[in-house]
């Protein structure tokens, strides 16, 4: 949704969807981990009641939570490089986005991303 009416490319759609993919299994697996180490003592061993209910209670308080801030965070990182690339080739800097112009790159088409300059290719004189 940068400068061109707020369409998107179908790589754009297709990145945004993968992100998507990633930030709920990610988060999911943080969770369960989470909730395992929080409350798998009171599932393993015999614990007094009132061990066990704390336990089990804090497992499922702190999952969602830490579900939630997860999702957040890999969605928002994501929105902060794809600003930051969309900025970048909209105003036709190169380089990899870091700023210390590290990766050489051709610049290609107005509204394209540069490309490197020999992707995947070698000299064959080397």
């Amino acid at each position: 949704m940068t400068g061109h009416g707020g369409r998107r490319t179908q790589a754009e759609r297709d990145a945004i969807t993968v992100e998507i993919g990633y930030a709920l299994f990610s988060a999911a697996f943080a969770a369960a981990v989470l909730f395992g180490a929080v409350a798998g003592p009171a599932l393993l061993f015999e614990l007094p009641d009132a061990l066990e209910k704390v336990l089990l209670r804090a497992g499922l308080g702190v999952a969602p939570v830490v579900f939630l801030v997860r999702v957040a965070s890999v969605l928002v990182r994501f929105r902060a490089q794809a600003t930051t690339a969309s900025t970048d080739a909209a105003s036709g800097r190169s380089g990899d986005g870091d700023g210390d112009g590290a990766i050489e790159r051709r610049g290609g088409r107005p509204g394209q991303p540069a490309q490197p300059s020999q992707p995947g290719l070698t000299n064959p004189d080397s």
